[in-house]
């Protein structure tokens, strides 16, 4: 249900009217009465109205009257991502004719991932839970219909494109860890960023092994990439807590921000070395030496290319913000492609945490709020056309027929069990870090939702097993990488809806609401398990 005052409702009458007056009594009354049917309620679930004024035509109200139809800006919004795939589309069929024609792969590939931009967005006002998990479903959707179909040509494009969705997903990581919070609060973020995230990991490798019969290198590999948290959930139910007062004294959410980072970072890094190992012709000696190794590798190389960035272009340069942006992604991209063609894997994910890390830390003394700066904003902007992307693709890789039915019992039955191991080692390990006993069941319960890398990495096995050339070697792993994948969409369909739940539900009640605050406590009580998309992180 949606609260406003009595100037906000004033506000909304100068927005709806044509001349310049000012609203009355009546009006405000009237507006009132227009928000109060079922119908204009369940409207405002899809169309919020503009915070700022806005210009628009002066037939648009009499055409599409809020709140049936969005405002005209957010509608401007919409077309303009329509007419960003509409003209992407027209200059790719222009140069490759028949390949994105009508009956082409990239065409129905547009489309798949169209429709998953549209049915989260659907999905995320109609239920307030994750877009990402109406992503996913679309891709599963349009793969089981026969909507899409991938030969191995655009299979090596869905690799890619997943590639740099990775890369977008840990330069924001490495842009969101503040030095001053890692500093107070060290002992805390390294606790809960790296314990439970091994806990989770060792639980997964030990329960996959015994009930999926997994080899322990492939159930450590899917324990490196399952423990994983995801911030795209997890961050912006936070904020939303924090945005009306709860658990912002303790700083809980910034707290959480900076553990996630560093639990995305050793999840990507662990799993890179882990593959590598897996599917490289080197001595299992220098691959174990190899591993820490391309960590140390991937810590100063990284650094050392954020330190460049704060000072090249200089800070009063016209066009600082572009060639700041450029240089820090182009030069993630370079590190991921560059490790992983000299079999160097772990290093890459962490020389991109760790460039945007320093980065914003000289950025910061430059006077640029760290992950609120021109640069964090634009892959904010970026995450929204990558989201889809990496989704719907993932789910896309699902073919239901060949799953098997105990794979997906017994996977459901690690998850749970794991996931619960998880909670009790959350709040376990969260002793020492200055909070009460309600706090610590708080971080418990939500520290637990999956999504981001798990999509990114789960089809990442079974692309190199299809690369493989050794017939009967390569069966037997294909089996196992599409466990897998299997394991690694169900951990998002059975997470990420449960930890946006436990948030909304558990935040107003363990943690403890600032007394400074000024918010209205009907804010508290409209509150929805995720009012954010992933793409506001």
């Amino acid at each position: 249900m949606i609260t406003e005052s009595d100037e906000d409702y004033g506000n909304l009458n100068k927005e709806k009217m044509e001349d310049s007056r000012e609203p009355d009594d009546n009006d405000e009354r009237r507006d009132e009465i227009y928000y109060d049917k079922w119908w204009q309620k369940f409207c405002l679930r899809f169309h919020q109205p503009d915070s700022t004024p806005s210009w628009k035509p002066k037939w648009w109200t009499r055409f599409f009257p809020f709140p049936l139809f969005s405002t005209y800006r957010q509608s401007a919004l919409k077309i303009c991502f329509i007419l960003f795939f509409l003209l992407t589309w027209g200059i790719l069929y222009a140069e490759l004719g028949e390949a994105i024609g009508l009956h082409g792969e990239l065409l129905g590939m547009s489309l798949l991932v169209i429709a998953a931009y549209l049915i989260g967005w659907i999905w995320l006002k109609v239920t307030t839970l994750p877009a990402l998990i109406g992503m996913l479903l679309t891709g599963i959707l349009f793969q089981n219909f026969g909507l899409v179909t991938m030969t191995d040509e655009y299979r090596k494009l869905n690799q890619d494109l997943r590639k740099l969705a990775l890369v977008i997903i840990l330069t924001r990581a490495g842009l969101g860890l503040d030095a001053k919070v890692l500093k107070k609060h060290y002992a805390a973020v390294l606790q809960l960023g790296l314990l439970p995230w091994l806990v989770e990991c060792i639980a997964i490798a030990v329960t996959t092994h015994y009930l999926l019969h997994l080899p322990w290198i492939w159930a450590f590999l899917l324990g490196s990439m399952i423990a994983s948290v995801s911030p795209a959930v997890v961050v912006p139910c936070l904020f939303r807590l924090r945005d009306i007062g709860y658990g912002e004294s303790k700083g809980i959410p910034t707290m959480v921000v900076a553990a996630a980072a560093i639990d995305d970072s050793v999840s990507v890094a662990v799993f890179a070395i882990i593959l590598n190992a897996m599917f490289s012709s080197g001595s299992v000696t220098w691959n174990i030496i190899k591993g820490p190794l391309s960590i140390i590798a991937g810590v100063a190389l990284g650094s050392l290319w954020g330190a460049l960035i704060s000072f090249i272009p200089e800070s009063g340069d016209t066009h600082v913000v572009p060639l700041r942006f450029l240089l820090l992604f182009l030069g993630g991209l370079f590190s991921l492609f560059i490790s992983s063609m000299i079999e160097w894997s772990g290093a890459g994910p962490l020389a991109i945490v760790s460039s945007g890390f320093v980065a914003a830390y000289y950025w910061k003394k430059q006077g640029w709020i760290v992950n609120k700066n021109p640069v964090s904003d634009l892959f904010r902007i970026l995450w929204i056309f990558f989201e889809p992307i990496l989704f719907a693709f993932t789910g896309a890789q699902v073919t239901i027929s060949t799953l098997d039915p105990v794979v997906i019992k017994m996977g459901a039955v690690c998850l749970v069990s794991c996931l619960l191991i998880r909670a009790v080692a959350t709040f376990l390990v969260s002793f020492g870090c200055g909070l009460n006993y309600k706090e610590k069941l708080f971080i418990s319960l939500t520290w637990m939702a999956k999504a981001t890398v798990q999509a990114a990495l789960g089809p990442a096995a079974l692309d190199l097993v299809h690369r493989s050339q050794t017939t009967g070697e390569s069966n037997k792993r294909e089996v196992y990488a599409e466990t897998l994948l299997a394991v690694s969409v169900l951990s998002v369909m059975l997470s990420a809806p449960l930890g946006a739940l436990l948030i909304a539900v558990t935040g107003p009640k363990l943690l403890t609401r600032d007394n400074g605050d000024n918010k209205v406590q009907s804010e508290v009580e409209s509150m929805k398990p995720v009012a954010h998309n992933s793409s506001q992180l």
